[in-house]
């Protein structure tokens, strides 16, 4: 009898699998390897949700929420995949983002929220997430795989040089997941955001207008987008290109194609802008938290970002970072065995002390990588972490201090001085700080934009910021009673 050889038997076995993993994807029609089935993506989706939720927070309006139900659902049902069990999201960050999760989990922040100025602006970008869900980009993209980023909330506030190899077991505070696109995915889902938008009635050209606004986002110093636009396509390019996908459809399909300015910016009437101070701000080289009745300093030069689950910030050289969370244990030792335990810390030295009256502990580790087989770990590019737990008000903070080990001696005198600089907030200012919000006014002249925000009590340095938040350039003709978001508290 014949017998295939090992080498044959493996090759037939291997093409066997590929074709039993083809599947034809609902977008394209074409037939297609699938390592995810749609129980598998719904389960992803499911799993990442607590954890998208626990790092960014909800924002709580209930009439905004209602609407981005309301067009999802609509949305939905004429997509490729109307029967997966999509969830609409706003969450709690001023970051300009939106993004999705396999099996119909979709996001966006109040950030991008704030900056849409009419309904079809929101369809578009509504229509592209679908379509990363619809497309199963997820599934195309597995080589790029599911991952869980402290440099998404910060816009690379993290530099890699930083966190080099060792992210992945740092990342286990966060659990957000993202995902990475190529760019002909995001050109594919462009392409289905001027389709869904267009299919529920929208104009699909102020999709591309809003490109612009992220455009100058982008541009503008001191400002970073991450997801949305980092893995996107130039967005000078994407403005022609979707131009030209919403001119062409609707010459196709001739129809009122609508924009709903007004309508949107009521909607918005109102929305906070910018960081949500009781969830803590910097201000005057501190970190202050209202709700958490804490400060400590940050060190002169470095950036930071906030979120509801971490406070982040990083030396401008990039070789020294610290990150503020909460830490998991009721007690100080409970908390330094979960800590050593969850990041696989080899500790250094441990000993505990008092910070501002507060029980603290102090621990000096490194992190330990798993190596393939005959390769060593370099001692010098190792992460190593100074972690201060501090008990306060019921909880334990953690407060790590992240170097390369080559670098960490001379990082140290800084962390340490932001940890023994941790204390009680008690200042009524601070404390009592109020958030900015978006107030939408009517223009009460004729004019130029620079000149209707100055009437409207913007002052002179915040115009080119008005300008983004309303697309619009400050020698742009205003007509009185124009609609015009303006930056109030």
């Amino acid at each position: 009898m014949y017998r295939l050889s090992y080498h044959k038997l493996l090759t037939v076995t291997i093409a066997l699998l590929l074709v039993w993993a083809c599947a034809r994807n609902p977008v394209t029609g074409k037939r297609e390897i699938n390592l995810m089935s749609t129980e598998q993506e719904i389960a992803i989706g499911k799993e990442s949700h607590p954890s998208v939720i626990a790092t960014m927070g909800l924002y709580e309006d209930k009439a905004l929420q209602a609407f981005m139900d309301e067009k999802g659902k609509a949305m939905a049902k004429i997509s490729h995949r109307p029967d997966l069990p999509y969830q609409f999201y706003i969450v709690d960050s001023p970051i300009v983002n939106a993004f999705a999760v396999p099996g119909g989990y979709v996001y966006f922040t109040r950030g991008i929220l704030a900056h849409f100025n009419n309904e079809a602006e929101f369809a578009g970008v509504l229509g592209h997430e679908i379509g990363h869900i619809t497309a199963k980009h997820a599934a195309r993209s597995q080589k790029s795989q599911l991952l869980s980023t402290l440099a998404l909330l910060g816009g690379a506030v993290l530099a890699p040089q930083v966190v080099g190899q060792n992210i992945e077991a740092l990342q286990q505070g966060l659990g957000l997941l993202s995902l990475k696109y190529s760019r002909d995915h995001e050109s594919e889902s462009d392409k289905l955001g001027v389709e869904y938008s267009s299919k529920i009635g929208y104009d699909a050209s102020q999709m591309a207008d809003f490109f612009g606004t992220l455009k100058r986002i982008s541009d503008k110093s001191g400002q970073a987008i991450p997801q949305f636009m980092s893995t996107h396509p130039d967005p000078g390019n994407r403005f022609t290109r979707v131009h030209e996908l919403a001119k062409d459809y609707q010459a196709k399909n001739p129809a009122s194609y609508q924009v709903n300015r007004d309508r949107y910016l009521q909607l918005i009437n109102g929305i906070i802008y910018g960081e949500d101070p009781k969830q803590g701000f910097v201000e005057n080289g501190y970190f202050y938290h209202p709700e958490l009745r804490f400060q400590f300093p940050v060190p002169n030069s470095w950036q930071s970002q906030n979120s509801p689950s971490q406070f982040q910030m990083v030396a401008k050289d990039g070789k020294s970072a610290m990150i503020l969370m909460l830490a998991k244990g009721s007690s100080l030792d409970e908390a330094a065995q979960n800590l050593v335990k969850e990041l696989s810390l080899n500790v250094l030295e441990s000993n505990k002390t008092t910070i501002n009256g507060n029980p603290a502990y102090v621990l000096i580790s490194r992190q330990q990588q798993q190596q393939q087989q005959g390769q060593q770990q370099d001692p010098k590019t190792a992460l190593q972490i100074g972690t201060w737990l501090i008990q306060y008000n019921n909880a334990v903070y953690a407060l790590h201090g992240l170097a390369a080990s080559a670098d960490f001696n001379a990082s140290f005198g800084t962390f340490k001085q932001v940890a023994e600089n941790f204390r009680s907030l008690t200042d009524p200012d601070k404390l009592n700080r109020k958030p900015s919000r978006v107030l939408v006014k009517t223009s009460p002249r004729d004019g130029s934009f620079r000149e209707v925000v100055s009437a409207l009590g913007m002052p002179a340095s915040r115009v080119d910021e008005a300008g983004i938040l309303n697309g619009l350039k400050a020698d742009d003709r205003v007509a009185r009673g124009t609609l015009i978001k303006i930056i109030s508290q």
